[in-house]
């Protein structure tokens, strides 16, 4: 099965960090400093630079052919402040001197870290949701043949937070009947959601303003990690609730679908990805709150919803 181009976190913080100081003395750049971190580790190395260190399955370098050929069609999307990617080295145990040969190429080691050189572009004013939408249909346009083989694009629902069956069997104990309930319902209304899928485009794959920087020269989408097929509504689906159910800016979904060039509210399959990246997003909260208090909290924040309490507060993106 295809994996997307990030699938599991860069592992223990000070191994990313120490990857990160290594390649930033490669590329003589200031010491890093932690940014932030999730599927990925960011690090700021001084004021123009962040330096991505993250855990791809695929060849690193497809992460630099990816914003050139975006860019090429018109997308804003991240750049690279460094041309080329920096590796971590597999240890490897000493052997018995050998004669002199030949120096070899180094090897890409996928599954291992890799290290990023990315502008760090300057947040300015707000996001201007119509451009934004209008970069998305102008992705949704493009021939999805033309990334084969140069960067990974699964299935959209073929991803591990999507197996609803694994992700239920797993947390359902941890759930009282009322909230497992609810979920339970939304689940059997979309079950046969695929259906009516008519068409497949190339898909961002997590469109929401945790991933766009509005910016003096337009917005930047970033973060294509998740990058995948799918209907088109898999992009409009996450914008779809966020002002209802996260709280978000008002009218963001109204101004993307505007700029996209139509609206997909009513729109069978649309609606059942909105409803199911809700129930995704709690289950895994639940599962989180297993180790970490905070994500426990929240989640008990999510599950109000589902029990049928629509004074239930806003949710809180991890």
């Amino acid at each position: 099965m295809m994996l997307p181009f990030v699938a599991s976190g860069p592992g223990a913080p000070e191994v990313a960090l120490a990857l990160a100081a290594v390649a930033a003395e490669h590329w003589a750049l200031p010491p890093p400093v932690l940014m932030r971190t999730g599927m990925n580790a960011l690090f700021a190395a001084g004021d123009d630079v962040v330096l991505r260190v993250g855990r791809p399955t695929a060849d690193p370098v497809a992460a630099v052919w990816l914003g050139e050929w975006l860019a090429g069609h018109g997308i804003r999307a991240p750049r690279m402040a460094r041309h080329g990617v920096f590796l971590e080295q597999p240890e490897q145990p000493e052997q018995p001197e050998q004669p002199e040969q030949p120096e070899q190429p180094e090897q890409p080691v996928f599954g291992g870290l890799a290290v990023h050189a990315m502008v760090r572009e300057r947040a300015s004013g707000s996001i201007d949701w119509a451009e934004v939408g209008s970069m998305v249909a102008q992705l949704h346009r493009l021939d999805p043949a033309e990334v084969a083989g140069c960067y990974p694009t699964p299935w959209c629902s073929s991803f591990p937070w999507w197996d609803f069956d694994v992700l239920l069997s797993d947390v359902a104990s941890d759930l009282d009947p009322p909230a497992l309930s609810g979920i339970e319902r939304a689940l059997a209304r979309h079950r046969g959601w695929r259906d009516g899928v008519d068409e497949v485009v190339l898909c961002h794959g997590d469109v929401h303003p945790g991933n766009v920087i509005p910016t003096e020269a337009g917005p930047v989408l970033i973060d294509w990690d998740l990058m995948c097929l799918g209907p088109a509504s898999w992009d409009h689906a996450p914008l779809m609730t966020w002002t209802d159910r996260w709280g978000g800016e008002a009218g963001a979904y109204e101004a993307f679908a505007d700029g996209y060039g139509r609206s997909l509210r009513g729109d069978q399959v649309a609606e059942a990805l909105a409803e199911l990246r809700l129930v995704a997003a709690t289950l895994m909260r639940v599962r989180a709150g297993r180790t970490d208090p905070g994500a426990a909290e929240e989640a008990e924040q999510r599950l109000r919803w589902w029990r049928g309490d629509r004074d239930a507060p806003m949710w809180r993106a991890a």
